[in-house]
């Protein structure tokens, strides 16, 4: 599986989000009134919008990227991290859409469930914020063997359509070592609005970018990479991570 896949021509990338404010009731009056259309079907019969809001973050048209990590695998076999994270969405944009620009049209850009969220919703997010959308992400009119992204979920379907699998429940099975995190995917928005502490989720979101990199190994048949291996490269936040021993086998 993936014998043809080059890993220096692979970007790996994960992005958290928010919803756009902090409460339903800072919402503009007629944003309220299209997240109640938008919502209808998706709410709870005993659940209201203002109730509902916490989920906006999953939607782009609501939401806000905070932060979006992504790593690349250098010609030695090592595999570097940079985040770009930011209150200033339009800020973090601009600097992966630069960094994009530095590199291949060609590059594939990698994400676990990334073509149904990751993909779209930064490039969703890229027009909101009135950003030109890189190469890379040139979707439009393209036959699906022309567009260079790569889902792990995906893969993992083998053309089975039925069937969510979480990256931990990969991870867990393809015995890739991850350490225990004190958030989930649930409680970013918590921690951003509430706690105010964007640093935990950086950390949260680069190790699923490395957690990813490691299914895509496994899916190569190749052995995990090591600690030594790994560079978090995230000068701003300086945030890291102790993954503690890894398998090599």
């Amino acid at each position: 599986m993936l014998e043809h896949l080059e890993w220096n021509n692979v970007m790996v990338i994960d992005i958290e989000t928010v919803p756009q404010y902090p409460s339903f009731d800072q919402v503009p009056h007629h944003i309220q009134e299209l997240w109640d259309k938008k919502t209808q079907k998706q709410r709870p019969p005993d659940e209201t919008p203002a109730e509902f809001y916490k989920c906006a973050g999953i939607q782009a048209e609501f939401g806000k990227i905070i932060c979006l990590s992504a790593g690349a695998f250098t010609k030695d076999g090592d595999f570097r991290v940079k985040s770009f994270a930011s209150h200033d969405e339009a800020s973090l944009l601009r600097k992966f859409s630069d960094m994009l620009g530095r590199r291949s049209p060609k590059l594939i850009l990698c994400g676990h469930n990334a073509k149904e969220f990751d993909i779209p919703y930064i490039c969703r997010r890229l027009l909101i914020n009135g950003i030109p959308l890189p190469v890379q992400l040139h979707i439009s009119g393209k036959k699906p063997w022309e567009i260079c992204h790569l889902d792990t979920m995906e893969l993992w379907k083998f053309g089975d359509f039925k069937n969510y699998t979480s990256l931990n429940l990969l991870a867990a099975i393809f015995g890739i070592p991850t350490p225990k995190d004190d958030i989930d995917g649930s409680q970013v928005a918590h921690v951003y609005w509430v706690d105010n502490q964007l640093e935990r989720i950086c950390t949260y979101c680069q190790k699923d970018v490395i957690t990813t990199a490691q299914v895509l190994k496994r899916f190569k048949g190749e052995p995990l990479l090591t600690e030594n291996q790994i560079t978090i490269v995230d000068q701003e936040l300086n945030t890291p991570i102790n993954f503690g021993p890894f398998n090599a086998n």
